[in-house]
């Protein structure tokens, strides 16, 4: 008989990905999603199943994790043998703005669903995966984090996540269930969020090449991050499930790189080289050149002039506004328990994951260009 998964945040990136992946396998998927007046199920449009089909292998729920009770009543209805809790307040910058929230949501939420296992008696059926962060590490204590290292969290974000780790790790001692924490590192795809870094870069170079945009503004450029591809943690996910004994990992490629650097590879993908100067609040980064022939397969020549014509000019900035009060420097993951133990590597390297996110984004924003060009078209002949 197939196996039965909860996934809360099942319309994030992470959600979506474990959700095709499980379905792959064989999986009857069940997701929990907050309602909202607009659609928020982009990501899982193309796994979703009308209610009326029979023997359906998707099946998504009204929830939320602040309510107990809601939680509970679904978990009761679904009987997992998995649940992967997924669903966060996940950007660090806004938990400073909403810290009670945060921690309503990403630390509690947790327990919610520990006691809902343990309330329901289904501890002896049900494993649970707990979506723990690396910026439980802030600031660092050693180098590369490992299981062992101590945490220093930096973040409402950080420290809601901490306790979520602990009373997993808590409930599995106090009530031998097989709950395990994931310490993932950051993991980043096409489907990653608009307001994240590796997305907010990819999407705005896209949009700069394409005439859209003039420039962006970023925070911190000399942050480290070990930077993976959200297909790959996912395997990671289940992995950790299918073990004998329940267990905490990092899973990480072990390789970090400045958001400065991911920048100037991101520009690299489609033929523009970016050059920076200054430091801190006054460092900007400029066009040095342009590899016409690579922009041309990458982006399309009715655009190479309009960029060529841009060389010198500004088109990275440094907004005060998107520090964080306290910042994460440096994080890189020593995965070697999760590649021993699980027998897990990553396909994708930090090149493939830009090129995979690039691709996307030139191809989405390309889409957009060609509506705006239009509706312009369309203004000026009825003028």
């Amino acid at each position: 008989m197939s196996k039965t998964a909860l996934i809360t945040g099942i319309t994030g990136q992470d959600g979506a990905y474990l959700s095709e992946y499980l379905i792959k396998k064989g999986y009857t998927v069940h997701g929990i999603k907050r309602r909202s007046s607009l659609f928020n199920t982009n990501r899982i449009d193309h796994l979703y199943q009308d209610p009326h089909q029979e023997n359906r292998n998707m099946i998504l729920h009204y929830g939320d994790m602040t309510d107990s009770m809601n939680i509970t009543r679904i978990i009761a209805e679904v009987q997992p043998d998995e649940i992967y809790n997924l669903a966060a307040q996940s950007h660090v910058k806004v938990s400073f703005d909403t810290p009670e929230y945060t921690a309503n949501v990403d630390g509690l939420g947790t327990l919610r669903v520990l006691e809902a296992v343990r309330l329901l008696n289904l501890v002896s059926k049900t494993r649970i995966y707990q979506a723990s962060t690396s910026e439980l590490y802030g600031l660092v204590q050693e180098i590369p984090q490992k299981e062992t290292t101590p945490f220093y969290p930096r973040s409402p974000y950080a420290v809601a996540k901490m306790y979520a780790y602990w009373i997993t790790v808590n409930y599995r001692e106090a009530y031998q269930m097989f709950a395990c924490n994931g310490i993932l590192f950051n993991h980043e795809s096409p489907l990653r969020g608009e307001t994240f870094v590796t997305r907010k870069v990819t999407r705005a170079i896209s949009r700069i090449a394409l005439g859209i945009q003039n420039e962006v503004y970023m925070g911190n450029l000399s942050g480290k991050r070990d930077w993976g591809h959200a297909k790959d943690y996912v395997k990671a996910m289940y992995l950790i499930l299918q073990q004998d004994m329940p267990d905490d990992y990092v899973i990480a490629t072990g390789v970090t790189t400045t958001i400065r650097d991911f920048i100037c590879k991101s520009f690299d993908k489609i033929g523009i080289a970016v050059e920076f100067t200054g430091a801190g609040v006054n460092e900007t980064g400029k066009i040095a050149g342009i590899r016409s022939e690579v922009f041309v397969e990458r982006v399309g020549e009715t655009y190479l002039k309009r960029i060529q014509n841009r060389i010198g000019e500004t088109i990275v900035k440094v907004d005060p506004e998107y520090f964080r009060p306290t910042e994460v420097e440096l994080l890189i993951g020593d995965a070697t328990k999760a590649r021993t133990k699980l027998s897990w590597e990553p396909r994708y390297d930090l090149d493939a994951l830009i090129e995979d996110m690039m691709q996307s984004d030139i191809k989405e924003m390309k889409k957009e260009a060609y509506v705006s060009e239009a509706g312009y078209r369309i203004l000026n002949y009825f003028e």
